[in-house]
């Protein structure tokens, strides 16, 4: 990984104006399969699963529509990785926490933390599709702008597979109402923004495709969702959300949930 990003002014007008950057390789190809080989050995068993980890099924295996070829082929997604040591190096080492320091409008070494973390595995064969969405509907944290996405691939993501989309400028409004999609089969909590009138920009999305190491960064406010894979191959990416210091939540101390850690903890 990098160890020493400084974002132009363009680069910061970049994510200001769309809502959201993209960072070619910034993490390295040996780093990436780190990651990726730490995420099959958690799933087969190799490695001992932190107690804290959730790990999700794909709706489809849970359902009976699909039988699964490996395991590996019926899971969606690993959540809460705050313990596990080598998949947490990704949120608190090198250039990604440096860039989300610069996004976030923070000093070097601030301490951020990480409120959600998250390996997300799309296999083939399962619908796997992700409604446009806006992170914030799933945090409390305010103000929106104290906090930032990093998505980083671990395989290729591309149109074929279900690379993300992201809707340029939607940072800028508010969070809008969310519901389940009207779909057949939708993977637990994959809320998207909900219909109406004031639409027409969705028909705007960007297609993001990436190469393992490409890192995305975006706005919570960002409107944004995935396809299905329709290749042969997996479609695998690692993220955590980073929140600076002025984040509040009322009513409680957000800084010590169970599945929140400081980045230089």
């Amino acid at each position: 990984m990098k160890g020493n990003v400084a974002l132009t002014p363009a680069q910061l007008d970049q994510y200001r104006e769309a809502g959201y950057l993209l960072l070619p390789g910034l993490v390295a190809a040996d780093e990436c399969r780190r990651y990726n080989q730490r995420f099959v050995d958690l799933i087969d068993g190799a490695v001992a699963k932190p107690e804290e980890m959730i790990v999700m099924r794909d709706v489809m295996v849970v359902k009976g529509a699909v039988q699964p070829r490996t395991r590996l082929h019926g899971i969606n997604k690993a959540m809460n990785f705050q313990t596990e040591p080598v998949l947490w190096r990704y949120a608190c080492e090198g250039a990604v926490r440096l860039v989300a320091e610069q996004l976030l409008g923070e000093q070097r070494d601030a301490m951020l933390r990480v409120i959600s973390s998250n390996v997300f595995n799309k296999p083939p064969g399962v619908d796997g599709r992700h409604p446009l969405h806006q992170d914030l509907r799933y945090f409390r944290l305010r103000p929106a702008d104290g906090i930032v996405a990093a998505w980083t691939a671990l395989l290729p993501c591309t149109r074929e597979s279900g690379c993300l989309a992201v809707v340029p400028g939607s940072h800028r409004g508010e969070l809008r109402a969310h519901a389940e999609p009207d779909w057949e089969y939708v993977n637990h909590a994959f809320y998207g923004v909900a219909d109406g009138p004031d639409d027409a920009p969705m028909a705007d999305r960007v297609h993001v495709e990436m190469r393992p190491g490409d890192t995305l960064f975006f706005h919570p406010l960002l409107v944004h969702g995935s396809g299905s894979n329709r290749s042969e191959e997996f479609r695998r990416a690692i993220s955590v959300h980073y929140a600076a210091p002025r984040c509040e939540t009322p009513g409680r101390d957000w800084r010590n949930g169970p599945h929140v850690r400081a980045v230089r903890d």
